[in-house]
């Protein structure tokens, strides 16, 4: 009996482990609902909801195989002794590696000694460019491009099934689990053939203008591929994506009826799948920062600890967390991610941007928050950039996201704005970016009296602009902070790739 381990790898594609696993004999495919990952701070009931289709879609694939997937709702080492239990002896368990949260890695080191206890052996595939044990940077954009290079794997076209109805306890009901309901589900559905979907209309014509289109909330939700849970679940991996673009952009580079900027469009696309695996692989080299300050020169910088927090800290995240800043388009932003589960990747790093310097919160709490709405949370690129985004790498130039700039430069006539937040539907674009700028007989005008009808600023902008900016300017001249920032680079900074000739 062999054992097919599904963590976030749920696709029947592209799956080494499932497919050395049916070509070695009988297959039992188990996936554990384990109690404890539902339990951390970042698990949400949307991101049940679209685990659980992913779920019945790899279901309904294995079952056209011949084989059962068996969910257990226990954590993996009682899983297995229940396995052992009932149907004898495991011959070996076949999985994909994972970078995940610190609860995954402790997780796998249960499951590792489980299995060497009984001298089962357990066989790992990378599942994406992430190098596990990495020494250096140094060279790792070949490592990802060797990953990438062979062709994806078809699925098995038959497996031979190893287990029984009886260890199937089917997918546990929402009150099952420690989440409170969601009030808005993902506006994305789950399953191998719902990203596949995603991505070929994206690479045939909803990403001509991604390019351009990527920025703006206005124009992201539509022009952007929009496969990222799909990747953070495994619907589809990497390695495929990677192929299917690949080969449309061979197929434009021979067409003569190209659309204007299309291939540009798929160049700063293919990047992007690089850059997933590249902030992912900080996780994998040192998973402290999912916690801890990357840089340790910013110990102390923030409140870290949210029980500490001064009246005014706690109204400050409260309002952020809630749309209530009197900044339109952090409000916007938050409101609409509170009801699709997704914005764009400028709009996120703004939300992290404002938490971490205008309102000068600690990187950790805005990051869980984000993580519970976040569809497609990935704790690799997450905490990375929620570290990028405060200014916390060490690594990294401050960004300092102006809320009024992204409105006059991503959503000057209003649209998204508008749409999320009614109290500013009569307001003329002019103010929209700054509406507390409004004179009071311009504020009853418009029907948006400021600290009534919308929010007034949780901060001075120009004020909390500077004091955050002369603060990390201050920490960065320190000579120890520089020999830190060395350092970093080194274990985490990227490299420029050489030309192809």
């Amino acid at each position: 009996m062999h054992i097919v381990w599904f963590k976030r790898d749920l696709r029947v594609t592209d799956h080494e482990p499932l497919s050395a696993a049916a070509a070695a004999g009988d297959v039992l495919c188990l996936y554990a609902f384990e109690p404890e990952a539902w339990q951390q701070p970042e698990a949400d009931a949307r991101h049940y909801a679209f685990l659980t289709e992913c779920l019945e879609s790899l279901r309904r694939a294995l079952a056209a195989r011949g084989a059962r997937l068996c969910v257990t709702h226990m954590d993996m080492p009682d899983a297995l002794a229940r396995i052992e239990h009932d149907l004898g002896t495991i011959d070996a368990v076949y999985a994909h590696e994972e970078t995940g949260a610190a609860w995954t890695h402790a997780r796998d080191e249960c499951v590792r000694g489980w299995l060497r206890g009984r001298a089962i052996p357990l066989h790992e595939w990378p599942a994406n460019g992430v190098v596990r044990g990495l020494g250096t940077r140094d060279r790792w954009s070949r490592h990802w491009d060797r990953r990438m290079a062979p062709q994806p794997l078809p699925a098995p076209s038959a497996i031979v099934d190893a287990s029984c109805a009886r260890l199937d306890d089917g997918i546990p009901p929402l009150s099952a689990l420690p989440l409170s309901p969601a009030t808005h589900r993902s506006l994305q559905q789950g399953g191998e053939a719902n990203a596949w979907a995603l991505l070929e209309g994206f690479l045939d014509h909803r990403g001509v203008e991604y390019r351009h289109a990527m920025s703006s909330p206005v124009t992201a939700f539509d022009g952007c591929s929009r496969i990222s849970p799909h990747l953070a679940l495994g619907c589809l991996s990497i390695r495929q994506a990677h192929h299917a673009l690949e080969a449309k952009r061979a197929a434009l580079r021979g067409s003569n009826d190209r659309l204007p900027g299309h291939l540009d469009s798929l160049k700063a696309f293919a990047g992007r799948l690089r850059w997933h695996c590249h902030f992912i692989q900080k996780l994998e080299d040192e998973p402290e920062l999912e916690w801890r300050n990357l840089d340790r020169s910013c110990d102390g910088l923030r409140t870290e600890d949210a029980s500490m927090w001064t009246h005014q800290e706690r109204a400050a995240f409260e309002g952020w967390r809630d749309g209530q800043t009197g900044f339109p388009m952090v409000d916007a932003c938050m409101r609409a991610l509170h009801a699709h589960g997704w914005i764009n990747f400028r709009m996120r790093a703004m939300l992290m941007s404002f938490a971490g310097y205008q309102l000068w919160l600690h990187w950790r709490q805005p990051a869980i928050h984000l993580a519970r709405l976040f569809t497609d949370y990935e704790p690799g690129i997450h905490y990375s950039q929620a570290q990028m985004q405060t200014g916390t790498t060490g690594i990294n130039a401050p960004r300092i996201y102006s809320p009024a700039k992204q409105v006059r430069d991503h959503d000057p006539a209003g649209h998204f704005i508008r749409r999320w937040i009614p109290a500013l539907s009569d307001v003329p674009d002019s103010w929209l970016a700054e509406p507390y700028r409004m004179p009071a007989n311009l504020q009853a005008r418009y029907g948006c009296r400021i600290g009534s009808d919308y929010p007034a600023p949780a901060v001075d902008p120009e004020t909390a602009y500077r004091a955050a900016r002369e603060c990390i300017a201050s920490l960065r001249r320190n000579p120890a902070q520089r020999a830190e920032a060395q350092r970093l680079y080194t274990k985490h900074g990227s490299r420029k790739r050489r030309q192809r000739r």
